[in-house]
């Protein structure tokens, strides 16, 4: 028996969601390039996933509509975010706080195509109301209603800031969240399809891969690589830190990634992106430390920044709590949670894979006063 540790090259199913090319540094949205869908709105990627093609401006403003309508989360969500112990761990909060949301969602049983994507409708909007009720919490502030007028990332930042952001601002946080909606069959991913496999709740796979995503292996790492960031300080201080961790075995945060052998084609956007908030802000110090950490890993290590390595002094810059980041990441992600939690219904097979026992055998039962 061949044992494939970790699923390496394992293909377990067949989707027409996402391909990510990890040789050719290729990601895939429904067939569009993601240097292509990195023009779109997060709501127009949003319309790509559930539907199948981008929308018209009539089946755009529907969607948005839609969206906007199941905005608002019932208080008592809401509550417990407000009186969750003092320190909880963000994700941690996020996975208890959805999961809650199984009492109010309509037809939450039901499987069928209608129900299923009007709950991922409501899932997509209303993780981002909780998620910004965290950022809130954590801050020690109260909860702020949404704001139906906004897009899905300027309402996100209003909720969380209390007050609107200038368009460049949102417009940013639009893009980022367009460059994490999907990303293959990932261990978030296929948790949620692992366990609507079994023809569970909607809920209940999201949930599971909310799980999945609080790893620091997955989702973690842009935190890590602001931590990282802070800890060295200064850019004359990054040389010395890569060679005492490289010294000490230690991994560098935000490079290598485990399909792409090349540049992670998400990681350019963001890179630019970082660039930018930097002079727009008054200070590179994030960006310009970032990119000597990139020049020092290549010429080491050969290896090339992820999508997380950017995103994080992106992030910094625009203001936002490094303990946030990968709460925006599970946003972002629920549109791709939801598409394949779908369409691993359409088509359904129980996930039921084999293992290799490798412990002892004919071992003989001795009574317990004989042990």
């Amino acid at each position: 028996m061949i044992v494939a540790k970790g699923l390496d090259g394992i293909v377990v199913e067949k989707t027409v969601l996402s391909r990510v090319d990890g040789q050719q540094g290729l990601l895939i949205y429904r067939g569009y390039h993601i240097d292509e869908i990195a023009k779109c709105t997060f709501e127009e990627v949003c319309y790509l996933f559930l539907f199948g093609k981008l929308p018209t401006a009539p089946e755009l403003a529907n969607l948005d509509q839609r969206l906007k309508s199941h905005r608002r989360v019932d208080p008592q969500v809401l509550s417990f975010i407000q009186q969750a112990p003092a320190g909880e761990e963000p994700m941690a909060l996020l996975r208890t706080a959805v999961s809650m949301l199984s009492g109010y969602l309509p037809r939450v049983e039901d499987n069928s195509p209608d129900a299923l994507t009007e709950n991922a409708i409501a899932l997509i909007s209303q993780v981002a109301t909780i998620a910004a009720a965290i950022s809130r919490v954590k801050h020690k502030q109260a909860p702020v209603d949404p704001d139906l007028t906004l897009s899905h990332a300027a309402n996100y930042l209003f909720m969380s800031r209390g007050e609107r952001v200038n368009d460049v601002v949102s417009k940013t946080l639009d893009t980022a969240l367009v460059l994490h909606i999907d990303h293959g069959f990932n261990a978030s991913t296929f948790s949620a399809r692992v366990v609507v496999s079994t023809l569970t709740d909607i809920v209940s796979a999201v949930v599971a891969a909310i799980g999945s995503l609080k790893g620091p292996l997955h989702g973690g790492a842009n935190t890590a690589v602001m931590q990282m960031l802070l800890e060295i300080g200064e850019l004359e201080n990054v040389e010395p830190y890569v060679n005492e961790a490289m010294a000490a075995k230690q991994k560098i945060p935000g490079f290598g990634h485990r399909v792409y052998k090349t540049f992670d084609p998400r990681a350019k956007h963001l890179k630019a992106m970082s660039e930018a908030w930097g002079k727009r802000v008054g200070n590179v110090k994030w960006f310009t430390m970032s990119e000597k950490l990139e020049a020092l890993m290549w010429d080491k290590k050969q290896l090339n920044a992820n999508v997380d390595f950017y995103s994080a002094s992106t992030y910094y810059a625009m203001g936002i709590d490094p303990a946030l980041y990968t709460v925006i990441f599970a946003v972002a992600r629920m549109v791709g949670w939801t598409s394949h939690i779908i369409e691993q219904l359409a088509d359904n097979r129980l996930m039921r894979p084999e293992s290799e026992y490798v412990g002892p055998e004919g071992l003989k039962w001795v009574g317990i006063t004989d042990r």
